[in-house]
């Protein structure tokens, strides 16, 4: 977390030496690029995360003796849970993306 901080500060500072954009506006970028990088690095944790849970389910499973209808109710709840998530993910990015949008259009006016 502390690495990704610093790699998005690093980064960033021979941008803002180099333009001439005020400090509230340079602030405000420096916070979206390391908001835009902890988004990413949630949302893969998250697909990781449910990737495991379903490969843990489905060895579960196999090792069990269940009847054919629950496997196929696992697994429709297993795709549900997969388009959820991505449907989330969709929105929180598309909420970024609304928000740099605004932040942007904000500092055309000024």
């Amino acid at each position: 977390m502390r690495y990704l901080l610093v790699l998005a500060f690093s980064s960033l500072l021979p941008l803002a030496l180099s333009t001439s954009l005020g400090p509230r506006a340079w602030a405000q970028q420096v916070s979206l690029k390391g908001e835009k990088q902890l988004l990413k690095t949630r949302e893969k944790q998250e697909r990781n995360d449910l990737k495991l849970q379903h490969k843990y389910r489905k060895q579960s499973l196999k090792r069990q003796d269940v009847p054919r209808a629950v496997k196929i109710q696992m697994k429709h709840q297993m795709k549900r849970e997969e388009r959820e998530l991505s449907e989330r993910q969709k929105n929180e990015r598309q909420d970024l993306r609304d928000r740099q949008r605004v932040l942007q259009e904000s500092q055309k006016r000024f």
